[in-house]
C-alpha cells in the first residue's frame, strides 16, 4: 500500500503550525489519528517514534496527522505548557478532518504529558472517538517523591552494581542519604487532592465516553507513579476499570519505547485496536516480544 505524506499548515489563534498528513493509499479507516506531542519534543518524536508510528498506521489503512504545538519545533508562537494546548489540538483535529473528509472521527494518541493533554481536551469535542494514553503524566511533587522511594531506591538497594560502586567508592553515601531524606520529606507532603493533576485527570476521564487504550511500560517511573496513583484512589480504580477502557502492558519497555521492537508493539496494538472497532469491553493485554494479543481479564 503506497501511503501519501504531505505537509499542511494549521491555523491556531493567529499562529501557523506545521503538520504532516499521512494518507493511506487504499482501504482507509473511518477513524483517523492525531499524534499529540509530549515533553520538549516536536512532530518526529524521540527515536523518530511519531514518524514511524504514523507510517505504520498509514500502511494499515489509518490516516494520521502529526504536528507541532505553538512554540515547539517549527511552529510560531510560545509554548504555554501541556495544559494550554487545547487550541492546538483542536486545530490539528480540524486539519485531519478537512484533509480526510471520509473520516467519522479521530483518535488522539499521546505519550506522557501528551496523554494528559489529550485527556483534558477529549471530553469537549464530539469528534474524538478514542484516546491512546501511554504512560500518562500524573506527576505531583509528593507523588513523584513516593514513586522514586518505592521503585527507584528499592531497585538500587537490591542491585549488585550499586553495592559494588558503594564499596569501591563510586557512590557518595552521604549524598545518597541526603537525597533519600529529602525525598521522604517531599513524599509526606499533604496536597489538596481536588486541585492536584491526578484528580483533575480522573475527572476528565470520567467525562469521556469514547474508547480508551491505556498503555503502561514496565520500566518507567512515570508509569510507576500512574500505577501507584490508581492503586491509592478508588476514583481512579473506577474509571480505568470502565468497560470502554482497554489496558495494555509493555513489561520490558522504557518510557519512550526506545527499542524498535517496543515501538512496533505500540504501533501494532494501536492499529489492531482501531481496526478492531476501538477495543472490546473489559479487555486487557500484555505485549509480548512480537505481536501482543488482547485477552480477557
Amino acid at each position: 500500500m503506497n501511503a501519501r505524506e504531505r505537509t499542511i499548515v494549521l491555523a491556531c489563534d493567529g499562529y501557523r503550525l506545521p503538520a504532516i498528513v499521512h494518507e493511506p493509499g487504499a482501504r482507509k479507516a473511518t477513524i483517523g489519528v492525531v499524534v499529540v506531542v509530549g515533553g520538549p519534543q516536536y512532530r518526529i518524536g524521540s527515536h523518530r517514534q511519531f514518524l514511524l508510528l504514523a507510517r505504520e498506521l498509514a500502511a494499515s489503512g489509518i490516516p494520521v496527522l502529526r504536528f507541532d504545538y505553538r512554540g515547539m519545533g517549527d511552529a510560531d508562537g510560545a509554548f504555554g505548557g501541556f495544559e494550554a494546548v487545547g487550541p492546538d489540538i483542536e486545530a490539528a483535529v480540524d486539519g485531519l478532518m478537512a484533509s480526510c473528509p471520509e473520516l467519522d472521527g479521530v483518535v488522539l494518541w499521546g505519550l506522557c504529558d501528551a496523554a494528559s493533554a489529550a485527556l483534558f481536551y477529549a471530553p469537549d469535542d464530539a469528534r474524538i472517538h478514542g484516546l491512546v494514553l501511554l504512560n500518562p503524566w500524573v506527576r505531583t511533587e509528593a507523588g513523584g517523591a513516593r514513586t522514586v522511594v518505592r521503585h527507584y531506591y528499592r531497585r538500587r538497594v537490591i542491585s549488585l552494581d550499586f553495592w559494588k560502586k558503594l564499596i569501591q567508592g563510586g557512590v557518595n553515601p552521604v549524598r545518597v542519604l541526603r537525597g533519600f531524606a529529602d525525598l521522604l520529606r517531599k513524599a509526606r507532603t499533604t496536597e489538596d487532592a481536588s486541585e492536584a493533576l491526578p484528580d483533575r485527570m480522573a475527572q476528565a476521564l470520567s467525562r469521556f465516553h469514547g474508547s480508551v487504550l491505556l498503555g503502561l511500560s514496565g520500566n518507567d517511573l512515570t508509569a510507576d507513579e500512574f500505577r501507584d496513583t490508581v492503586a491509592g484512589s478508588s476514583r481512579w480504580q473506577a474509571v480505568v476499570s470502565a468497560p470502554h477502557v482497554t489496558r495494555v502492558d509493555f513489561p520490558e519497555a522504557n518510557h519512550t519505547f526506545s527499542r524498535q521492537e517496543w515501538r512496533a508493539q505500540v504501533a501494532r496494538c494501536t492499529a489492531d485496536w482501531i481496526l478492531g472497532g476501538l477495543g472490546s469491553v473489559g479487555r486487557r493485554a500484555s505485549a509480548g516480544s512480537q505481536h501482543p494479543a488482547v485477552s480477557p481479564r
